[in-house]
């Protein structure tokens, strides 16, 4: 059996070598993959967003699986393309995958099928998010719509500094196309965890907690990145309260997906905090976390 893994990080690391470890497989690719994932797979000098260089590939190759690691081409439609060729593929469709391509699509599902999460409006103009920070507490955490790598999502502990972040994001393209529609939601308290899942779009089998630590200094300081590290299990959730979270959080959203004509498959992250009112969503990822996949893959047997 002949493997694709598409990306280059740690996380695509870990899915390699997890994947060699299967009696099954043969041959895995990487593309691009890196000098770690090189001791391990073939790497191939194609970008994780070059759709049509990926296929060519794999159909040149006889690949029999591609799993896909980041966002970006799953947002874009990297299965729905490969679906179409015949070829088999771990992952959302790019319909389903509006769930972290859209932080509004995400916000408004969850609000629509009563997911847990904090309140939050929508903002494509920056008039009316200024009105909306300087009647409100600060702090906010202020999102750009679309992907920006990870690094979208920023706490603002002032109304000065929210209508700064507003501006940056739809005035100044921050992020891009990104940025031009934003989301500004309360800033909720607690601890965060991590729960990643498989699904069919309508089974679910959850993989182990895990808890990462976004901010880019010690004592949860800095402006957040993609993740500094990672461990697990979560140690503040048990197996059974997993299995309640999910029931609370993700089910909702599969089942109204399926409903949608949309059906999820593939690895849903669940991105949650621990209040004192019990488990909000703060976001929904379509892939394999990093660094919780580099946590989580090695526990897995």
């Amino acid at each position: 059996m002949k493997v694709l893994v598409i990306g280059s990080g740690g996380r695509e690391h870990a899915l390699v070598w997890k994947i060699r470890q299967s009696s099954l497989v043969d041959k895995i690719f990487a593309c691009p993959g890196n000098a770690g994932i090189a001791e391990l797979a073939e790497c191939v000098p194609i970008e994780a967003e070059n759709l049509e260089g990926l296929l060519t590939f794999a159909l040149d190759q006889k690949v029999d699986l591609t799993v896909v690691g980041p966002e970006a081409p799953l947002v874009k439609g990297v299965v729905n393309l490969f679906q179409s060729k015949g070829l088999n593929v771990f992952g959302p469709s790019q319909e389903a995958a509006r769930l972290e391509g859209s932080k509004a699509f995400s916000k408004e599902l969850m609000a629509r099928v009563g997911v847990p999460t904090a309140a939050f409006q929508t903002f494509t103009h920056v008039a009316g998010a200024k009105h909306f920070i300087v009647e409100k507490e600060p702090p906010f955490v202020i999102k750009a719509d679309g992907l920006a790598g990870g690094k979208g999502v920023i706490i603002a502990n002032s109304c000065e500094d929210g209508i700064r972040v507003v501006n940056d994001m739809i005035e100044n393209k921050l992020f891009g196309e990104s940025g031009e529609l934003v989301v500004i939601e309360e800033c909720l308290t607690g601890d965060e965890l991590s729960v990643l899942l498989f699904t069919d779009g309508t089974s679910i089998i959850p993989l182990a907690s895990s808890q990462d630590h976004k901010r880019v200094y010690d004592d949860d300081r800095g402006p957040n990145t993609g993740g500094m590290g990672a461990y697990s299990p979560c140690p503040i959730v048990s197996d059974e309260d997993v299995h309640k979270i999910i029931e609370r959080t993700a089910r909702p959203v599969i089942n109204e997906l399926k409903r949608l004509g949309t059906p999820y498959r593939g690895l849903l992250y669940v991105g949650l905090m621990m209040t004192e009112k019990g488990p909000y969503v703060l976001e929904f990822n379509v892939r394999f976390g990093d660094p919780e996949t580099q946590a989580v893959l090695p526990r897995l047997k």
